[in-house]
C-alpha cells in the first residue's frame, strides 16, 4: 500500500510539472508584448511608465551627461541593483558598468521597461534581479516567469546576441515566510533558462541561507530585506564568475 501512496504522490507532482514544460516550450515563441512598445502602450505600461517617472527622467539626465559605451555589462532590477553603488569598482575588469536599478520595482515593471532600460545601451551582457517584489504584492511564481519571459524577448527581439542572466531571489529575513514561493519562482525561471540559449541563471540564494535552512541575518541591514557591505561581498563573489575576464571584456 506504502507503495502505491509513494507511486500516486509521484504522479500528482508530475502532472504539473508536465504542464510547466508544455508552458516552458510556449514562451520563447511569445512575440514582444505591446506594453513594451511605445507606439501601443498598453495600461499596465501606462501605469508603470507614470510611477516610475522620476527614475526614468534620472536615467536620461544621467545619459546625457555621461552617455554609457555600447557593449557593456548592465544589471537591472529593484532596489538590490539600485543600492549597489560600488558596481562598477566591485568589477573593475569591466570597461562599461551600467547600473539601471529602481527601488521597489517587480520583474513586471523591468519587462515594461526592457527597451528603456537595457536594449537601448546595447550591451553585451544583461544581469536581471527581480522577483521578491513581486512576490511581497502577491503575485504567483508563473506570473513572474511569464514576465521575465517578457522581459527576455524583448532584449532578444533586438539584441539577439546578448547574454541574459537572472539573479535568483534572495532569501530576505523579512519575507521568510515567502521562501517556499521563492524556490519555485526559482526552480521555474532556472529551469526556462535551461531552454534559452545564452543565458544562465545565478544562484545566490543557496549561499545566503545558513546551516540551520534560514535566510543568514548578517548579510543584511537592519531592516532585514536590504543587503549590507557583506552581503554584497557575497554577491559579488558569487557572480564574478559569470562575468568576462578582463581579456575578454573589452569593449569592440
Amino acid at each position: 500500500m506504502n507503495l502505491v501512496v509513494v507511486a500516486a504522490t509521484r504522479l500528482a507532482l508530475l502532472l504539473p510539472l508536465a504542464l510547466l514544460l508544455l508552458l516552458l516550450t510556449a514562451l520563447p515563441s511569445q512575440a514582444q508584448p505591446a506594453a513594451a512598445d511605445p507606439t501601443e502602450p498598453s495600461p499596465a505600461y501606462l501605469a508603470a511608465q507614470s510611477r516610475w517617472q522620476s527614475e526614468l527622467a534620472a536615467f536620461a539626465r544621467a545619459d546625457k551627461q555621461n552617455p554609457p559605451a555600447e557593449g557593456g555589462v548592465l544589471f537591472v532590477g529593484s532596489s538590490t541593483i539600485r543600492f549597489w553603488t560600488k558596481l562598477a569598482q566591485d568589477f573593475p575588469q569591466l570597461p562599461v558598468v551600467i547600473n539601471r536599478g529602481f527601488g521597489g520595482s517587480t520583474m513586471a515593471d523591468c519587462s515594461y521597461f526592457a527597451r528603456e532600460l537595457v536594449v537601448r545601451y546595447k550591451p553585451r551582457h544583461v544581469l536581471v534581479y527581480a522577483g521578491d517584489n513581486d512576490l511581497a504584492e502577491g503575485h504567483t511564481p508563473l506570473q513572474i516567469l511569464e514576465s521575465f519571459a517578457r522581459f527576455a524577448n524583448a532584449v532578444r527581439a533586438e539584441l539577439p546576441d546578448t547574454r541574459i542572466s537572472y539573479i535568483s531571489i534572495k532569501p530576505s529575513p523579512s519575507r521568510e515566510k515567502l521562501l517556499p514561493q521563492m524556490r519555485e519562482t526559482n526552480d521555474v525561471i532556472g529551469a526556462y533558462l535551461n531552454r534559452l540559449p545564452n543565458s544562465e541563471y545565478i544562484d545566490i540564494f543557496t549561499p545566503m541561507l545558513g546551516v540551520d535552512g534560514r535566510p543568514r541575518a548578517e548579510l543584511f541591514r537592519g531592516d532585514m530585506l536590504h543587503l549590507n557591505d557583506e552581503g554584497y561581498r557575497l554577491w559579488r563573489s558569487v557572480i564574478a564568475g559569470h562575468l568576462p575576464t578582463a581579456a575578454s571584456a573589452v569593449v569592440p
